[in-house]
């Protein structure tokens, strides 16, 4: 596999793209501070990340909705501007890509899209102090983690605890609210959040009724 890695440079304000591509995946968010590897294998999103290399490494993840409500029909109403920062090809034709997370946006309509895939125009306006770092005020890590470990080792998941309670705050909630196996609607609450406190919050709250769910199953089997 062959490849290229590149460096991550801080975008202002008015760098930031009004017209973005969407790569749409069910049951993932790419948050502002996160990364997110991806497979690329669908004709449209080959052709997405080949326009995207050539267009500042820009697009946006947007989970794709069922229903016909929100600006963009098929789509929740809040996405993310990601850069790529790693980029490698398989020899079967797949794309091996790494994405990072620099602003959320809401969806303000859809212009044309190319080659199969969607582009819509972004509002960042709500979303601005995600560029600094997006705080929102101190985050209870000690109930998480503990919550986090019971829920994970339920699911019989291994997790790097110990690294993860080494982390900063906002890296703390933003690589859980990403890679715990919440659904797509729980996933969406966590990108819309205000700021990591609120993630925080929001998430420990999510993994307490799914324990007490199973908790009660257990006791009427």
């Amino acid at each position: 596999m062959g490849g290229i890695v590149a460096s991550q440079r801080r975008l202002g304000a008015d760098e930031l793209p009004l017209e973005v591509p969407v790569f749409a995946v069910s049951g993932a968010i790419l948050l502002p501070g996160g990364t997110m590897p991806l497979m690329v294998f669908e004709p449209r999103y080959l052709a997405l990340i080949d326009d995207a290399l050539g267009a500042g490494r820009l697009f946006a993840l947007v989970q794709p909705r069922d229903d016909l409500g929100g600006a963009v029909e098929g789509f929740y109403d809040v996405g993310c501007l990601g850069r790529i920062t790693a980029f490698g090809e398989t020899g079967d034709g797949r794309y091996l890509v790494t994405a990072a997370g620099i602003c959320r946006f809401r969806l303000a309509g859809e212009v044309e899209g190319r080659a199969g895939y969607r582009r819509v125009r972004a509002d960042y306006r709500p979303y601005l102090t995600d560029l600094d770092g997006g705080g929102g005020g101190p985050v209870e890590r000690r109930p998480l983690l503990a919550i986090v470990r019971s829920y994970l080792g339920g699911l019989g998941m291994a997790a790097d605890l110990a690294q993860l309670e080494k982390a900063d705050d906002s890296e703390l909630t933003t690589r859980l609210a990403m890679a715990c196996p919440f659904s797509p609607g729980e996933k969406q609450a966590l990108l819309e959040a205000p700021g990591h406190m609120e993630r925080c919050r929001l998430m420990t709250a999510m993994i307490q009724k799914e324990l007490l769910a199973e908790s009660s199953s257990s006791s009427i089997h």
